[in-house]
């Protein structure tokens, strides 16, 4: 597990940016697009939002990442799939509502743009990007390495504060699944602990206290692991178990696991978000990130930490923060029971199984970072 941390918290991937003249542009559905490509998978990047829109396995497999809000269908700047919130995760406050400050940040709603990267100019695997946030005074820089030998890539995100002065914000990885991946037979494991319901009343959410995998509602547990027809509790947080964490979907009867791997220093937190259209799932939000409280600003300074995590975190005037995750897809068995625990060991991603038959996946993933 420390191997695993040390990869992750100190990573050497970052891809220094040059101001170079970017690649040229990819139109995708009427859409800039950058496409990372590897033998192993294919990924793909809206540069209208920012938005890792879909993720799949070489050959045109099956893409878990699905996700445009309903309202967003003719919008060209906007979150689909698994987007960056920043800065913030939910709502403003009315006043900055009034001033134009959207749901979850800007990064989902401006331009981005396509930059070149120093390591493997050219090469179809690696990609650059970068945007600032014009009422949050925010600069976020990226950097994507697909794996050579296996459906991983990993992100490397840079946030530098361009104000006068220092301000709080919070950054979310709102990594979101669809259909046809989402079915009643999906499954959501993770090494999450102690969590809260966004739902229970303020100022003290954690009350009543929840356990990873389960929530309440009307006093009668919920298996957070699967969604069928009730999407209720709609949003539950969780602070995670260890230095690492680590959040999978698996449906067995695609055959397909999806996955993420992050610092818990990074991100100490994971937020799920079930939604339901037609009595059948329809997303499912993997949202790790730097807050487990779903409010605005003036909120969250009256309630600095829960369960021991901060709710916030904090940059200075000039001040920059780097975070970086990785993601897996892989084929499982189709009576894969779902996911005991994830390790990344020696270039391998080792994921057991739950259950009696204790079974490995593994991905010769090579050095991720």
């Amino acid at each position: 597990m420390r191997s695993t941390l040390r990869l992750i918290a100190r990573a050497a991937f970052i891809i220094p940016i040059l101001a170079a003249v970017a690649p040229p542009e990819v139109v995708i559905n009427g859409r800039r697009t950058v496409v990372v490509e590897s033998p192993a998978a294919t990924l793909l990047i809206d540069l209208g939002g920012g938005s890792i829109l879909d993720f799949h396995l070489s050959g045109g497999g099956l893409n878990p990442l699905r996700w445009l809000g309903p309202g967003d269908e003719n919008t060209a700047l906007r979150p689909m799939a698994h987007f960056l919130c920043l800065d913030r995760w939910g709502q403003p406050s009315e006043a900055e509502g009034r001033n134009g400050m959207p749901f979850h940040g800007e990064a989902s709603r401006v331009e981005w743009k396509e930059l070149s990267a120093s390591e493997g100019r050219g090469a179809k695997n690696l990609a650059a990007m970068s945007t600032y946030l014009p009422m949050a005074g925010l600069e976020i820089r990226r950097s994507v390495k697909l794996s050579e030998s296996a459906a991983v890539f990993t992100v490397s995100e840079t946030v530098t504060n361009r104000n006068k002065l220092g301000r709080i914000y919070n950054m979310v990885q709102h990594a979101t699944i669809g259909p046809p991946f989402l079915d009643e037979t999906t499954v959501i494991d993770s090494n999450a602990q102690r969590g809260l319901m966004q739902s229970s009343p303020l100022p003290n959410p954690e009350q009543p206290e929840i356990h990873w995998p389960q929530a309440i509602k009307q006093g009668n547990p919920v298996d957070l692991r699967r969604l069928t027809n009730d999407p209720d509790p709609n949003v539950v947080s969780f602070v995670m178990d260890g230095e690492v964490g680590w959040v999978t979907a698996t449906n067995a009867s695609k055959e397909l696991l999806l996955g993420y791997l992050f610092s818990t220093i990074d991100y100490p937190w994971l937020n799920l978000w079930r939604h339901v259209q037609a009595g059948k799932p329809l997303a499912r939000g993997l949202e790790f990130g730097t807050t487990g409280l779903h409010q605005p600003f003036k909120i969250l300074t009256g309630k600095p930490h829960v369960f021991g995590k901060p709710t916030f975190a904090y940059l200075d005037a000039g001040e920059s923060a780097t975070r970086r995750y990785t993601a897996f897809l892989t084929k499982v068995p189709n009576n894969f029971a779902g996911v005991n625990s994830v390790l990344y060991r020696d270039g391998r991603i080792i994921i057991q199984e739950r259950g009696g038959n204790g079974r490995e996946v593994t991905i010769i993933a090579g050095r991720l970072f």
